[in-house]
């Protein structure tokens, strides 16, 4: 079908998208991401992880010229459920069902299981994006959905999605950001202990004291470097992880193959040992082919349990290798006030909403405008327990 001098077709599944194409345009974006890379998003659906038995349908969007070039994209889901998502929306379905009405099937713009913000409205330009929004409403309306969903957008994103008409949401997450200015970049870790508070760099150094003296070392591996063994042994950890919680693991093993063969440079793979074996690991991606070096805590898990191991190797000691890498910002992913103390300090992030049901979307207005106003004093009110040394 052809809308505003657009071809738009509609896909449900990624490989129907030319890889080529979709990250030439991601590239154009405010903040790309490799989690937005077709590889990722590909892997996901091919690998069993985000498909519609898992509860996510693709209906990716494309908007192509008359010459056939692409102008816009992005991956949409539909959704019988708010499972991995990180923006929670349980309440409102619930509101739905006391009424009567089905909340789901609904429709997401978003990374599945990624909390990562970042552009999700890929677009050469702003009237293509203003005609992607369009033409997502145009499908969620068709299709009798009871809303869409965009998650952890980037601001012009965001702000297409006000003008269409959507809601805005906040939510708080933590992140790391290197020295800027004079005297420049953090030198070591030392360096970066000597900015925060003088109780929270001895909390640190009592921490990581803790695993050592457990007899616990780090090694990391990047890329090809990263062996079939190690792989193997990450997913152990990350398998365990979800199944001592009761459920079992978003992401298979087949998905990790596939990054780890397709996405290989994005990956930092940090393992504990001790006493010659393997006991946990965390997986970091990292990106640093643009204009900012960025890295993401994305996964962990442990065979057996240390003090402050954890806390070593999800932030001290990829905090230390973005410090040794120069890389600016480390995140570290949704929620956890616990990371404030490791010197990742909030951010808020922002998501947009629509809803079919006019009296709904009347009374989930009213609660977003409330809810931001909690957000903005939560995030003051984390601002007054930084752990960065004051005047330093």
């Amino acid at each position: 079908m052809s809308k505003s001098n657009y071809v738009i077709r509609v896909h449900d599944d990624p490989a129907q998208v030319d890889a080529r194409a979709w990250d030439a345009l991601l590239a154009r974006q405010a903040q790309p991401t490799p989690f937005m890379q077709h590889a990722y998003l590909a892997a996901l659906h091919a690998s069993g992880s985000a498909c519609p038995a898992t509860g996510w349908t693709p209906r990716y969007l494309t908007l192509r010229d008359d010459a056939g070039t692409l102008q816009a994209a992005c991956p949409l889901y539909l959704k019988p459920h708010s499972r991995g998502e990180y923006v929670f929306d349980w309440s409102w379905a619930e509101a739905y069902q006391r009424h009567g009405l089905d909340y789901y099937p609904k429709a997401v713009v978003a990374v599945p299981y990624t909390p990562v913000p970042g552009s999700r409205l890929l677009a050469r330009d702003e009237t293509a994006r203003a005609a992607l929004v369009e033409a997502v409403l145009a499908l969620c309306r068709e299709l009798g959905l009871s809303s869409l969903h965009l998650l952890f957008g980037h601001p012009t994103d965001i702000e297409a999605c006000l003008r269409a008409g959507l809601m805005l949401r906040h939510t708080v997450q933590f992140h790391w950001t290197n020295r800027v200015g004079t005297p420049g970049p953090y030198r070591d870790f030392d360096d970066f202990l000597g900015a925060l508070s003088q109780d929270k760099r001895k909390k640190i150094r009592q921490e990581r004291r803790k695993v050592q003296q457990a007899g616990v070392t780090l090694r990391h591996a990047r890329g090809g470097d990263i062996s079939e063994q190690d792989w193997n042994f990450f997913y152990r950890c990350y398998e365990r992880t979800y199944l001592e919680h009761g459920n079992p693991p978003y992401l298979s093993r087949v998905f990790f193959d596939e990054i780890a063969r397709k996405q290989s440079r994005h990956w930092l793979l940090f393992i504990a040992e001790r006493e010659g074996r393997a006991i946990a690991s965390s997986l970091i991606a990292v990106s640093d082919e643009g204009a900012e070096k960025v890295a993401w805590g994305r996964y962990w898990g442990a065979l057996e349990r240390v003090d402050c191991l954890h806390f070593e190797a999800c932030y001290y000691s990829p905090l230390q290798w973005c410090v040794d890498n120069g890389f600016q910002r480390f995140e570290g992913g949704a929620q956890g006030e616990h990371k404030l103390a490791r010197a990742l300090l909030p951010v808020r992030t922002d998501s947009a909403h629509w809803l079919a049901h006019p009296d709904f979307a009347q009374a989930v207005d009213h609660f977003l405008a409330r809810e931001g106003r909690g957000v903005a004093h939560y995030l003051d009110e984390l601002a007054e327990h930084s752990p960065l040394r004051r005047g330093g």
